[in-house]
């Protein structure tokens, strides 16, 4: 069985709109997008392995300092996502994964328990959710609502 490792772990506070997010760079990203922020991560079994007691230690060191905890990428090991995004539903944080894949490629078990997904792979040209002319996608996966209008002033709805 594969085990999910990671390049970093921070504290994040624009990734997800109006949550304080622990973010892991999942490292061994298929996807290898041109002009990729974080080509850091793509190769295979590098960073440090993320455990179940690690992850718990760190949700608990940041209690009452979070609000949610961001994946940036690890979809394509779902079975080992699954049980992060479950540790974290039962310390009452959010959930959101970025992911170069479109929402139909994510693998379904992992859906429900998300509350914020970021969709789309990344496109020099067309930018990140920050540019008016990204094909990335952020979705509260609660309400089905796109969420790409607060990462870019002229999109913010009045």
């Amino acid at each position: 069985m594969k085990n999910l490792r990671y390049r970093h772990e921070e504290v994040v506070w624009l990734e997800v709109p109006g949550e304080v997010s622990l973010a892991y760079h999942i490292t061994g990203c298929p996807l290898r997008c041109k002009g990729c922020h974080s080509a850091d991560t793509w190769k295979v079994g590098s960073g440090k392995l993320l455990t179940p007691e690690h992850f718990s230690k760190q949700l608990q060191q940041y209690k009452n300092l979070i609000t949610c905890v961001l994946f940036m990428g690890g979809e394509w090991l779902p079975e080992q996502l699954l049980t992060y995004l479950q540790l974290a539903q039962e310390a009452d944080l959010k959930t959101c994964l970025y992911t170069g894949f479109e929402k139909e490629q994510v693998p379904a078990e992992l859906l429900p328990l998300l509350d914020y997904l970021k969709t789309g792979p990344w496109i020099p040209e067309r930018g990140g959710l920050d540019n008016p002319t990204t094909n990335q996608r952020f979705i509260s996966q609660r309400s089905g609502v796109l969420l790409n209008h607060l990462f870019h002033p002229t999109l913010r709805k009045e």
